[in-house]
């Protein structure tokens, strides 16, 4: 998988980097190694330059998988908390797409079977 990195009005520091590679780690156990085509776009930043308090750091992660796009967004007030919610929530895209990809099989399966016993209906 290829990694994209961007910092929006700050610099990504080593430490920075660091942590997010850690982060992104987790994410890419659920995508195939011998997925060239995979890319990785991350999207580190502060939203505002004046403000001081609140939701100052974003972090978004858009992930091109085999023609799908799945994205996780994060606003927060502490960079690094920013970080670990965007990765559970692209856990969860990935997790919820996965179900959807078996439900989607299984309801497949039923129907060949229930076809070959001769039982079908057109609902």
């Amino acid at each position: 998988m290829r990694i994209n990195i961007k910092g929006t009005g700050m610099e990504i520091t080593s430490a920075i980097g660091d942590y997010l590679n850690k982060k992104l780690e987790h994410i890419n156990k659920f995508v195939d190694p011998a997925d060239e085509s995979a890319l990785c776009d991350v999207e580190l930043g502060k939203t505002t330059k004046h403000h001081n308090k609140g939701d100052l750091f974003r972090a978004e992660i858009n992930l091109h998988i085999k023609g799908k796009n799945l994205r996780a967004v994060s606003e927060t007030e502490d960079l690094y908390a920013s970080i670990d919610e965007v990765k559970d929530e692209m856990t969860r895209e990935l997790l919820s797409s996965k179900d959807r990809k078996v439900s989607l099989i299984k309801r497949g399966g039923a129907k060949i079977k229930n076809v070959l016993k001769g039982i079908f209906t057109n609902e």
